[in-house]
């Protein structure tokens, strides 16, 4: 576990690093997708908040992305992003109940994948609704925090990237994955 946790403290610290590289243009270019509505809807669904349906939202990703360019590691991995995320909105934005639905939106550009997940919850006791911070890894080994706050960390490190959204209405983590062979790449992609 420790090594595991070593290796996923190693591959954000190299993502920073590439991220801070890139921060001006990488910004700029998905400003210009989001303002040009390069972004298509390939599927959105409404899941009850009840425990379990986080295999629903993985399940419907899965045949929505079933013929792009990534390869099944990264499909699972954006799976797994989705369920954990799914199961974040179920639990701590709705309550588990069923009557308030996780809205599941996933979209497609021509390099990327777009997952939105979002709840209907009280956002001011959302984990996203104040800026994320990544668990310390020594600190929970030691005991010392809480063994819970895995999720986003998790999340954030099997995808591209990882976005908090909240309005007065909703909590929206959105979750973008890079096709494979475009100039942003993820490193995953190559594994």
């Amino acid at each position: 576990m420790a090594a595991f946790l070593r290796r996923l403290q190693q591959k954000r610290h190299n993502k920073r690093g590439r991220e801070k590289k890139q921060a001006q243009p990488e910004a700029k270019a998905q400003e210009s997708t989001n303002e040009t509505g390069d972004w298509r809807v390939l599927d959105t669904r409404q899941i009850p908040s009840e425990v379990g349906n986080e295999r629903l939202a993985m399940s419907y990703v899965a045949e929505a992305v079933k013929n792009v360019p990534l390869s099944e590691r990264r499909k699972d991995q954006l799976g797994t992003a989705v369920a954990e995320a799914t199961m974040n909105a179920m639990e701590h934005g709705n309550h588990y109940n069923p009557e308030m639905p996780v809205t599941l939106q996933i979209l497609s550009s021509d390099d990327a994948i777009a997952v939105r997940i979002s709840d209907q919850g009280d956002n001011g006791s959302l984990p996203g609704a104040t800026p994320y911070e990544a668990p310390d890894i020594e600190a929970k080994l030691a005991e010392l925090q809480s063994p819970r706050g895995w999720g986003l960390f998790l999340i954030q490190n099997m995808v591209d990237e990882m976005h908090v959204l909240n309005d007065e209405h909703t909590h929206t983590i959105e979750l973008i994955v890079r096709l494979e062979g475009g100039q942003h790449t993820h490193q995953h992609a190559s594994g």
